[in-house]
């Protein structure tokens, strides 16, 4: 069971990774015909929910995979977790917000890695994004 399940995943990624819709759709075809007798849910959420897809593959490789790696959202939300734990009540929602806030600052000062190709990357927000960076 457990190996079926990485390949499905194995196979699922050829879908995201794909360097342009026309070859996703491809690659969907091919899960679909593959899996869809074992995994029906799995295959169907990704057929139906496509239109929702497509619109990822105007980005190149790199911006995509930002956008679908998770791993920086999840550290941040296990930092906001370590930091409200002890406090469990908040008087207000404004000061929730600013313990939040305060968090944050002392988060972001532990932030010292630059993200490979950052600069490629930033220019390719800009391009698609000029309005709001």
């Amino acid at each position: 069971m457990e190996m079926q399940l990485q390949k499905i995943c194995k196979d699922l990624k050829t879908i995201d990774t794909a360097t342009n819709e026309e070859t996703a759709y491809k690659n969907l075809q091919e899960v679909s015909d593959k899996w869809k007798s074992k995994y029906p849910y799995s295959v169907k959420n990704w057929e139906d929910n496509w239109e929702l897809v497509i619109p990822f593959f105007k980005y190149s490789e790199e911006l995509r995979k930002i956008m679908y790696t998770t791993n920086a959202i999840e550290s941040l939300n296990s930092c906001y977790r370590r930091y409200t734990k002890n406090r469990t009540v908040f008087p207000n929602d404004e000061s929730l917000r600013k313990s939040l806030y305060l968090a944050t600052e002392n988060i972001t000062k532990k932030w010292t890695g630059i993200y490979q190709n950052w600069d490629m990357i930033l220019s390719q927000l800009q391009i698609f994004f000029e309005d709001r960076i």
